[in-house]
């Protein structure tokens, strides 16, 4: 699995207080944005009801204080709470009421030293509300995989459970993240879209939701490593599936903006993970080749499991650049599949390369690398729907508060 920024450190930021040694994470989450106090009372006034107005400016409260905590302690809270907001301020994005625009809404990346984001929009508002929550569960998913206390030379010991947990939470920040892209993005004012923050650009979204999923293979395949019962077919099409995977995230990050510090380390993991998946893929696509019954078969499948020794020499070389670049990280433990494969490839490598040395050399010029196969991708984002508008806002139930004069002076002064 994946090593990341520092995601506790990063957490901590709103109390002020640093870890004094470097986290180990196994899920990376891209960028962290929170919601900064905004006063929803006096642009909604004489627009929306007194009720509505409270109840709205009470569950973003709600969660600017909650975000001011070490999130990672209140995780499952900030869920609930985001998840309770996100009817009410439907609302606000209904044709009917011809609200969207009265609020200017503000939210900060924590990432990029409280760099702050002003937008009136309650599209840009939703649009950040849901990107929140796709990273909450990426960081519920790495909470799942990492133990509370580990030494920096410890092995990573996860139960079965805790990783299907993990996955489960990898498609719904997926899920999270493809509604995003197709029916928030799409929504938003033009000017809006173009003033959006780098880290809720669509090809942004569209990485993180894509490399969710190739996380989420990257743990199937783990398990189908550790499991008697999962053949080599199984296990090929699951490595073939995550470099499928890392690549279409790869190609969506490559053209976006991204200068920011975090953005660098974004396109390093998945350079990382990729090569670590197509050392696997090669792996066991050698394997399989190796059952051939034509000699070709064999010196293919010698081919293979040479690529999958330099593949696994340039992922390591690939994990280290992206441990040190900044904000420096810790190099993981080996762990997942290649917990079964960092021994199990240089071994084969070298067997092999003993026994056709001669034929390798003789036909060099004449040899191709073999293709891995190409497979459909089995993991999709999960299925999300927003709930419907809160029925405070239900037409007989809601009616624009009336000021007097001497109440809007006031409101003036």
């Amino acid at each position: 699995m994946g090593c990341t920024s520092s995601i506790s450190r990063r957490c901590a930021m709103g109390r002020r207080r640093r870890r004094s040694t470097v986290p180990m994470v196994a899920i990376f989450v891209p960028s962290l944005r929170v919601p900064a106090a905004v006063d929803l009372v006096r642009p909604l006034r004489g627009f929306v009801s007194r009720d509505v107005v409270e109840r709205l400016s009470g569950l973003r409260s709600r969660i600017v204080l909650l975000a001011e905590q070490d999130i990672i302690s209140v995780v499952s809270e900030l869920q609930r709470a985001l998840e309770e907001y996100v009817p009410v301020l439907l609302g606000l994005t209904s044709k009917e009421n011809q609200l969207d625009g009265l609020v200017e809404f503000r939210w900060k990346n924590l990432e990029n030293d409280g760099q702050e984001t002003r937008l009136a929009s309650a599209w840009y508002e939703l649009l950040s509300v849901m990107h929140m929550r796709a990273m909450l569960s990426l960081l519920e998913a790495n909470m799942k995989l990492v133990p509370k206390e580990s030494s920096d030379d410890s092995e990573v010991s996860v139960s079965e459970d805790s990783k299907k947990a993990a996955v489960d939470l990898l498609l719904k920040a997926s899920g999270y993240l493809n509604y995003c892209i197709n029916h928030i993005l799409v929504r938003c004012p033009l000017q809006i879209r173009q003033d959006l923050p780098h880290d809720l650009q669509d090809g942004v979204l569209e990485a993180t939701c894509i490399q969710a999923l190739g996380q989420g293979i990257e743990m199937q395949l783990g398990l189908a490593a550790e499991s008697d019962k999962a053949t080599l077919s199984v296990k090929r099409r699951l490595a073939c599936e995550q470099v499928s995977y890392f690549a279409q995230a790869h190609y969506c990050l490559s053209g976006c903006i991204t200068n920011g510090v975090y953005g660098k380390k974004h396109i390093l993991f998945i350079k990382w993970k990729y090569l670590e998946a197509k050392a696997s893929a090669y792996y066991y696509h050698g394997l399989l080749l190796n059952k051939g019954p034509e000699p070709s078969n064999h010196v293919s499948a010698a081919c293979c499991h040479l690529a999958s020794d330099e593949l696994l020499l340039d992922s390591k070389r690939a994990c280290l650049s992206f441990c040190l670049a900044a904000p420096v990280t810790r190099v993981p433990p080996v762990w997942g599949v290649m917990k079964h494969l960092h021994k199990k490839i240089p071994d084969m490598a070298s067997r092999k390369a003993q026994m056709y040395a001669y034929l390798l050399d003789e036909e060099r010029e004449f040899q191709t690398l073999p293709e891995i196969p190409e497979f459909s991708l089995s993991l999709k984002p999960e299925d999300f729907e927003l709930p419907d508008i809160d029925a405070s806002w239900d037409g007989g139930n809601w009616q624009p508060e009336i000021q007097s004069l001497k109440e809007h002076l006031m409101d003036e002064d």
